[in-house]
């Protein structure tokens, strides 16, 4: 096991533990974002977590570091039901340089995760979506009816619980 990744590990699900140092490190040794990145479908659930942790801060001052990883980043988001991880991958996704056609499959992993029982994948993924939908007018007039559709819902008495039908667009 690479000694960065010796950091990953500890505590439980409620704590960061040394993402932040393992960012830095990233950040000051590119190179090294290859090998967090390949633990983010694999091993343990904390391990992934952080791992989505450490790749979410590094690309938000280095989206690019992204770019070798786009199909993979995409596919992780499509099969991960760990919650952790949606959230990372709903902020990460819009950094990427996508063709329609990725754009497309995106949007609609973002769309099932408005679905998500956490408040956090869903947050992020509004904000995801939000992002999107600056360059696409179609998306745009979708996200509209999304943003209605919460108004509504917290108009309504919307507590935060689960709603089967939280977006149906």
């Amino acid at each position: 096991m690479h000694p960065i990744l010796e950091k990953l590990p500890g505590g439980d699900r409620r704590s960061i533990g040394r993402a932040n140092e393992i960012a830095a490190a990233v950040l000051a040794d590119p190179p090294k974002f290859h090998i967090v990145f390949e633990v983010l479908p694999n091993g343990d659930p904390i391990i992934r977590m952080r791992a989505g942790d450490v790749l979410e801060k590094v690309t938000k001052s280095r989206p690019e570091f992204l770019k070798p990883y786009k199909r993979k980043l995409l596919a992780i988001a499509s099969e991960t039901r760990q919650i952790e991880v949606r959230w990372h991958a709903a902020l990460m996704i819009p950094r990427l340089a996508l063709s329609p056609a990725q754009r497309a499959a995106a949007v609609d992993i973002l769309f099932k995760y408005l679905q998500d029982r956490s408040s956090i994948v869903r947050a992020c993924t509004i904000d995801a979506l939000a992002q999107l939908a600056c360059g696409d007018q179609r998306l745009r007039a979708r996200m509209l009816l999304l943003l209605h559709e919460l108004i509504r819902n917290w108009h309504s008495g919307y507590t935060g619980t689960r709603k089967r039908a939280f977006c149906s667009t």
